[in-house]
Formats: C-alpha cells, structure tokens, sequence
C-alpha cells in the first residue's frame, strides 16, 4: 500500500493528489518551484511541499521524480508539456510510470488498472502528476475519484485462516456473515472501511465483495445464505452481487458503531 503521495503543487491532477492524501491521512510531500508558485498563485501552507531553490518547474519535476518510486500521471488525451516532460524524465530515471489517458478508459477500469499496477510494482512513495486545471477542468475530479477508488481497493488485507473456505464452517446467516468479516479484518481494514461514506461502498465490490463470493460459498449454492439475504431485504430471491452488497453494507453499518471515525450519508 503507498505509504506517501507526493505532487508538485501545481492546479489539476497534482492538487487532486495531495487533497486525496490529506482527505486519507496519507503522508504527503514533494518539491515545489521557489516562492511555492503555482498557476493559481502561492501554494497554501497546508500542502506540506518544498520549496525549490529556483523558480524553474522542470527541476521541480525531475526531483518528485527521483524522490519516488513511481510515477503516476492522468490526462484526457496524449501527453503534453510538463506531463510529457514528467514522463520522459521517468524513463531517464528508471523509475516505473503509468500513464492514465481518460479518453481510453472509464474511471473504474482506471482505479482498477492503478491498484494492480501499484501492487505489482510495490510502490511506497508514489508521485502523481498530469494536467493542470487550466487545460482540463475534469482533471482533478477525475484524479482524485481514481486515487481515491484505487486506494478503496487496496484496503483489504485479508488475512483468513485457511479452514474458513469449508462448506461446513460457511456462515449461514447475514449476521454470521458479518460477525465472520469483523473477526478476520484488521483493525486497520475495519477503521478505514467505517470511514468510508455509503456511496463509496461500491469500491469494495472487487476486493472485499470477491472475498465474499469465493470464500462464503455464494458460488457454489450457500442456499442458506442467499434465503437469510432474501429475507433481510424481503425478496422471494436475491443474486449473488445483491448479496455481496447487503453483507457489505451491514458490515459497514457494524463498524460505524464499533469503530467509526465519521458518519456520511
């Protein structure tokens, strides 16, 4: 899991970066040109960047650059000017870059593809770069809903005794289900999960809802489960990402009793 994000300050998918970290309690830094110049003016003290000794961008970007492990850079399009300049400078470098164009891709296929690329690279301190606000006005929304996404799904870790897949310890009930989950998550998993507001649930789906379907036997015909799901929902049936969804949610509802830090609906 990244450890720290690091931007050069800059409008757009660099601000989207650090607002995402600072959102998450995620350690945040970078390097900024001197006079913390931005093209909204003085960066804000509350970015915890530092300041060049030159008011020369490119030197700012090639030290994020080497400070990090990786590179992370979103656009609507083909590269250019400082996006293209962080991304040659990636090469020059050797250190890993992964560029997210969103004309070729939706946002969910994009957090996804961020999260493996993540994983596979064991980035600690990741460097996110792209277009300023000036040239895209989506940018930073769509910068920090796939951080934000991608970060969702590196939550869980799951670290499950190897029994708890047999058929004759699968829960049976929606309360088991949950009682199941609140036991083998971490308290870190459990902290983050009762953080999250009722709309970002749907992150979940490809990380903790697949651990559900493979391990609470929702594939392989749990009927008892699946008539306790109906039940709670009052349907004569429910399929198996219904399921997975109303298990998720009761969870949810769980932990922000036990562990919240926050409420959103």
């Amino acid at each position: 899991m990244v450890r720290k994000i690091v931007s050069g300050g800059q409008t757009g998918a660099d601000r989207a970066a650090l607002d995402f970290a600072m959102e998450w309690n995620i350690p945040h830094g970078g390097w900024i040109p001197k006079g913390r110049l931005a093209e909204d003016g003085t960066l804000p003290e509350k970015y915890r960047l530092k300041e060049m000794d030159s008011a020369d961008y490119a030197r700012r970007t090639e030290q994020n650059v080497i400070d990090s492990d990786a590179t992370l850079i979103f656009s609507h399009g083909k590269l250019t000017g400082g996006s293209l300049l962080t991304q040659k400078l990636a090469l020059k470098h050797g250190r890993p870059c992964f560029h997210v164009n969103l004309l070729e891709t939706n946002a969910f296929s994009a957090a996804q593809s961020v999260h493996a690329w993540i994983k596979e690279k064991g980035v600690k301190v990741l460097n996110v770069a792209g277009s300023r606000e000036s040239q895209d006005k989506r940018i930073y929304r769509a910068a920090f809903d796939i951080l934000e996404a991608a970060y969702h799904m590196s939550l869980i870790s799951t670290h499950m005794d190897p029994s708890f897949g047999r058929t004759d310890l699968l829960p049976e009930t929606v309360d088991q289900a949950v009682k199941r989950l609140s036991t083998q998550l971490s308290l870190k998993d459990k902290s983050q999960i009762a953080r999250m507001g009722y709309g970002e649930l749907t992150t979940l789906d490809h990380t903790l809802g697949r651990y559900i379907a493979d391990n609470f036997g929702l594939q392989d015909g749990n009927n008892a489960l699946i008539a306790s799901c109906s039940f709670v929902l009052g349907k004569t049936s429910v399929k198996e990402a219904e399921a997975i969804t109303l298990i998720i949610m009761k969870l949810w509802e769980k932990l922000q009793s036990s562990h919240g830090l926050r409420v959103v609906h």
